[in-house]
């Protein structure tokens, strides 16, 4: 069993907080994905759970057992990088079986357990090849292989498909979804991408400034965001965020002007999804009417974005739909689909 506990875990450097106060507990064979922007310390949290970080306070658990003070290689975690760290006088053979010889695991099982490694990333026909013969979507395999070889109780995969390019991306991604599930181990894996998060996920961790905003499953934090940073930053486009002000059941903004809003009079932020929204038509009456700023054809969607004071509004068209920059276009966006954030906090308000 590979539960993981992160109890009251810290990570300072002086006077600099990486991490404040994670607790979490992930579940035996979950997938759990750490996601926010760059300096956020997601990599951190894991490079702590991995080893390659001391704790400053707090605590990590694996399998029931406090590790703290183990060193990396006695935690059974294996870990995959961003940069793959090959080693490039071997081949991709022995790439593989290098963590069974520095571990000492039994000669005669090596060629086996290669073998059904480079099976499940498709390597087998690259075996012979050096790390400088291949192209970077599999090298990532190779990583991946030699992880996987070692057949450890944790996964930590930091960045994997980062440098990737987008084609490899997808289809890497879809490997590591079908290796998650066939292995069944419990993963970690680091992440800025919400796109790999969402579509990787059992659980996604959303941090900002070294802080969990927010736990859940993807569509958990897609459908109610705690906060306005966690809906403007999972989403493809984010969710639209409004700034304006509530009086007697109406949200009021420039060009904007929603009914039903049953909140206080005050400052509010409204937020809803692009493809939650549409393009007035037959007479319809828009909650928003404003000049188009932007249209971008996306293939099976037109996305038209208006200005809202200095924010992009977008809404998802009909492929069909054509119009001029400049164009008055009337958007109707009933309450019932909005999402509703405190203009001081950005929290959620409601359910």
């Amino acid at each position: 069993m590979a539960e993981i506990q992160l109890r009251n875990v810290h990570k300072r450097w002086g006077s600099f907080v990486g991490v404040e106060d994670f607790n979490l507990t992930i579940a035996d064979r979950e997938f759990l994905v750490l996601l926010g922007p760059s300096g956020c310390g997601k990599t951190t949290t894991m490079r702590m759970i991995a080893g390659l970080e001391d704790v400053t306070e707090g605590e990590i658990a694996i399998g029931g057992k406090v590790v703290n003070n183990l060193e990396p290689k006695d935690r059974d975690v294996s870990m995959v990088f961003q940069s793959y760290a090959l080693y490039p006088n071997m081949n991709v053979y022995e790439n593989i079986r290098f963590p069974l010889k520095v571990r000492g695991v039994d000669p005669t099982t090596h060629d086996e357990k290669v073998m059904r490694a480079a099976d499940m990333v498709e390597l087998r026909d690259f075996l012979h090849r050096k790390p400088a013969e291949l192209s970077g979507g599999q090298r990532q395999r190779v990583a991946l292989a030699r992880a996987i070889v070692r057949e450890p109780n944790v996964f930590l995969m930091d960045e994997p498909l980062s440098n990737l390019d987008a084609k490899l991306r997808v289809s890497t991604r879809a490997q590591i979804k079908n290796l998650s599930h066939e292995l069944a181990v419990t993963t970690i894996y680091v992440t800025h991408d919400q796109i790999e998060a969402m579509t990787l996920a059992d659980r996604v961790v959303v941090m900002k400034a070294g802080i969990v905003q927010q736990v859940g499953s993807p569509t958990d934090i897609y459908d109610t965001p705690a906060n306005t940073f966690v809906a403007s930053f999972i989403g493809s486009p984010a969710m639209n965020l409004i700034e304006g002000e509530v009086n007697g059941g109406m949200f009021h903004s420039e060009h904007t002007l929603i009914d039903g809003v049953n909140l206080p009079d005050g400052k509010l932020v409204l937020g809803f999804r692009a493809e939650d929204a549409w393009i007035a038509q037959d007479g319809e009456a828009g909650q928003i009417n404003a000049p188009i700023y932007t249209q971008e054809l996306l293939g099976d969607a037109v996305m038209i974005s208006v200005r809202i004071g200095g924010a992009l509004v977008s809404v998802k068209a009909d492929k069909t739909y054509r119009a001029e920059i400049g164009e008055t276009v009337s958007i109707c966006v009933p309450d019932t689909i909005c999402h509703h954030f405190a203009a001081d906090t950005g929290a959620r308000i409601g359910e």
